[in-house]
């Protein structure tokens, strides 16, 4: 059991608290916390719904960026510290009311909301830094890191800030340069000083990938609103499942063994910088890709007889080629070994980019379908054996061994 980081007082009354974690499982807090995030996913599917250009596309992106860093740094925070003990869990609810506001302001989040948009992500990314000040107060090392995270945090929220006061080419290249240099922060400050706990973080990573694939679901259902026809019934269950070949292509072996890799790994900097490459910067791709194949279902749901606009078959095959190419290099961080089928399939989906613009929307959406589903298949048939040898390995093996 790890220790308190700071206790009672001497009168009796609770002090500024935080109790360090020890147990591996995700927390009723993190997931109720998480519920926010959900909102926001949604609103940048929205902004680029709302937008469908080349410009629309990269600003839900960037938005997307910004609020994948600051749900990381809460992801990492509640790796160290109980969200659940002492005043840790009224910040929480601060910090989730904070990143309510953010979401709320994401559609406007680069016109008449971008100063609010800046100071609410400002409250969200300051409040996780003071309570990683608290848990730090005995760890000096860990301390070191976070005032370095501090620094970098500043320089972003100020670059936000300035973005609210710019327009166009200007504005984008300020968010830009605000979500490198927070997203670089890691690299720039080291990674020894960091804990976590590796059950927990795993755990944590793998369900906002859910969460994410929840998003598909409800643009299905968006998409559905103009009314419920053959082409429409036929475009949601081909929607089904592309998000279930999604779900299965990450959680079938590949999130078990990232995890037992994370968990064999030394505890500092090897395992930090595991943690760091492979959660924090190599799922971004994926839960970007999953958002950009929820927009390109919205689109379909909408129109199923007619082709898509290039942005949105981009958003469509192009996402799921995103998404499979951050499973290779997952794949390789992590084993060292490289997947040529998911290259392949990856490959395969962007060459058929022009055509997508040419057929229905519909026939799309099932050539997306089919190819993920043949890789499946192939995979389940190829590595039969090792697959099977993984999962019940991995299954019945405690995460401290």
């Amino acid at each position: 059991m790890m220790s308190r980081v700071s206790s009672v007082g001497r009168t009796g009354a609770p002090r500024l608290t935080a109790v360090l974690r020890s147990e591996d499982r995700v927390t009723p807090l993190e997931l109720f916390f998480d519920l926010v995030f959900v909102l926001a996913i949604t609103q940048c599917t929205a902004l680029m719904a709302a937008n469908p250009t080349w410009e629309g596309l990269a600003q839900g992106l960037l938005v997307l960026g910004v609020l994948w860093w600051s749900w990381v740094g809460y992801a990492w925070f509640t790796s160290v510290v109980d969200p659940e003990e002492g005043v840790v869990r009224f910040a929480i609810f601060a910090a989730m009311a904070a990143l309510l506001v953010v979401a709320l302001c994401v559609p406007e989040a680069f016109d008449d909301l971008a100063l609010l948009f800046a100071c609410g992500y400002a409250v969200v990314r300051f409040a996780q830094i003071g309570l990683f000040i608290v848990a730090s107060r005995d760890d000096p090392a860990l301390r070191r890191s976070v005032i370095g995270l501090a620094g970098g945090t500043a320089i972003g929220v100020g670059l936000l800030v300035a973005a609210s006061a710019a327009d166009g080419a200007l504005q984008g290249a300020l968010w830009a340069l605000a979500l490198m240099l927070d997203m670089g922060e890691p690299y720039l400050f080291g990674s020894e000083g960091w804990k976590l706990v590796p059950g927990h973080f795993a755990e944590r990573h793998g369900l906002i990938v859910i969460i994410a694939l929840g998003e598909s679901i409800v643009a299905i259902g968006v998409g559905a609103e103009g009314g419920v026809d053959a082409g429409v019934v036929a475009a949601a269950v081909l929607g089904v499942v592309v998000a279930a070949a999604l779900w299965w292509l990450y959680f079938d072996v590949v999130a078990l063994v990232a995890e037992r890799r994370l968990s064999k790994a030394a505890a500092g900097r090897e395992q930090n910088e595991i943690a760091r490459d492979s959660f924090s910067y190599l799922h971004f791709p994926m839960v970007a890709g999953i958002v950009l194949v929820a927009l390109g279902l919205k689109k379909t749901l909408e129109h199923v007889e007619d082709p898509l606009d290039v942005q949105i078959a981009l958003a469509m095959l192009g996402g799921t080629a995103v998404y499979l190419l951050a499973h290779v290099a997952f794949r390789w961080r992590n084993v060292h070994r490289f997947s040529s089928q998911r290259l392949l399939c990856a490959v395969l989906l962007v060459a058929l980019i022009p055509a997508a613009v040419e057929l229905p929307a519909l026939a799309t959406l099932g050539i997306v379908a089919a190819l993920l589903a043949v890789l499946i298949a192939y995979e389940r048939f190829q590595f039969a054996e090792l697959r099977e040898r993984l999962r019940h390995q991995l299954a019945s093996e405690p995460v401290g061994d």
